[in-house]
């Protein structure tokens, strides 16, 4: 079958997930003091930008190999409605983490534990699409092909880095959070080539 169908459905989730997120920022209802009320929610803020650049980067990532891809069956299916699973569950674990940042070290850590241990199942289900279509070469164009191993191992150390966060949790829920961080900011960073850029370059090059 053709990934028109499951693209439409991905970038449905992606978009639904980012703006959840901002709906979860604080409103403070007639505050005497809003500038106060509003700087004393940083944490909110944050958490809303470490969510958004995370998700805005595994959509640009997952765009990137679904460009690749001339072809998908039902396995491949499956393992991107676990993808999408804790893609749509992100804005909760946020909201979470920016409600818990500042209140007692167990409700803190707790909530740091979650949304870090959110992250690890969502890096893990995304690694595992990447790994489903290396074993299939079948499924993704031939220019692209040889670039898949390395992807599917980047996508699997980029969900690992976050068991860090999760063991950091527990001395400081500050500093797991800070680590989430330093995820995004490096997959924002990275210069990588994607696979369906790949794909689309090679065609460019060809005969016109």
């Amino acid at each position: 079958m053709g990934p028109g169908r499951l693209h439409a459905l991905v970038d449905g989730v992606f978009a639904i997930a980012l703006t959840l997120l901002v709906l979860d920022l604080p409103r403070p209802a007639h505050s005497t003091q809003l500038v106060h009320d509003l700087l004393h929610q940083w944490p909110s803020y944050v958490a809303y930008l470490v969510s958004f650049v995370t998700i805005g980067i595994l959509w640009i990532e997952h765009h990137g190999m679904m460009s690749a891809v001339r072809s998908i069956d039902r396995r491949f299916l499956e393992r991107t409605l676990a993808f999408l699973l804790f893609i749509s569950i992100i804005p909760w674990p946020t909201a979470l983490a920016a409600d818990y940042a500042d209140q007692g070290v167990p409700e803190a850590r707790a909530a740091a534990v979650l949304y870090a241990a959110t992250m690890l199942m969502m890096g893990l289900s995304f690694a595992w699409g990447w790994r489903y279509l290396s074993a299939h070469p079948e499924l993704v164009a031939e220019p692209a092909r040889a670039a898949f191993p390395a992807w599917t191992r980047r996508a699997l150390l980029g969900g690992l880095v976050y068991l860090v966060a999760i063991a950091v949790a527990f001395v400081s829920p500050i500093a797991s959070f800070a680590v989430d961080a330093i995820v995004a900011v490096y997959f924002a960073a990275s210069k990588s080539e994607v696979p369906g850029l790949i794909v689309r370059s090679a065609h460019a090059d060809g005969p016109s």
